[in-house]
């Protein structure tokens, strides 16, 4: 009975996770916390070098998967840190494919988390989920989200990225608010609206077409 609601629950998490169904072993990085089949991928091989001793491999990125990278990190005298980025992947003998490279950035998911934080009250210099800033709440839904690690000011993060001439799902819009420049930013959800931490609301949802924003809107970079 429990081996068939295990496979129920994984099943789930197969069929409801887009990233789960489209992952490719290598690319992304993989640490603990996080559930992925890749991360069943990877404790497949750690299992065949002999690293992964646990009789079943799972999606979740647990103790005993950070125990079994640190010992494989030790091993090629790696930095062993328990997370599996290119070096160890690479030692691994694992290519990043690059035909799959934006799985690692999925905008579903990202819109996913960031509308988990709505209501979150504003806060100057926040960035946990006990308040944000506009740049903190960007920060902390692209951590959470994608391997993509974002600088922690709005006018740095507009500095990266690749600008686009419309915005599509997961980037970002960037505002020129108090100072000459990018001062604000948010995460395009489609629809013509954007997610973002505001000193009056907090984090909310908003339309490009508000005469605000509208006026003081600067473009559109992706990160993907």
């Amino acid at each position: 009975m429990k081996k068939i609601i295990a496979s129920v629950v994984v099943t789930g998490l197969l069929l409801s996770n887009p990233l789960v169904s489209n992952a490719a072993l290598g690319d992304r990085t993989l640490k603990s916390g996080m559930t992925h089949n890749e991360v069943k991928q990877l404790q497949g091989v750690l299992k065949n070098k002999g690293y992964f001793t646990s009789k079943n491999t799972t999606t979740y990125f647990g103790t005993i998967t950070k125990s079994s990278v640190v010992k494989f990190q030790k091993s090629k005298g790696l930095k062993a840190d328990g997370i599996v980025g290119p070096n160890t992947y690479k030692a691994l003998g694992i290519k990043k494919n690059t035909a799959q490279k934006s799985n690692g950035y999925s905008s579903t998911n990202m819109v996913k988390n960031a509308k988990k934080y709505l209501g979150v009250s504003y806060v100057w210099g926040g960035s946990t989920p006990k308040g944000f800033d506009c740049s903190g709440f960007l920060k902390y839904v692209f951590e959470k989200s994608t391997d993509v690690n974002l600088p922690r000011t709005v006018a740095e993060i507009y500095k990266k990225g690749n600008k686009v001439s419309s915005p599509k799902v997961g980037d970002l819009v960037f505002f020129e608010t108090y100072k000459p420049g990018a001062s604000h930013a948010g995460i395009y959800i489609g629809g013509n609206q954007f997610i973002h931490s505001s000193s009056s609301k907090g984090v909310s949802i908003t339309s490009m077409n508000n005469s605000y924003w509208s006026e003081r809107y600067l473009g559109a970079k992706s990160y993907n």
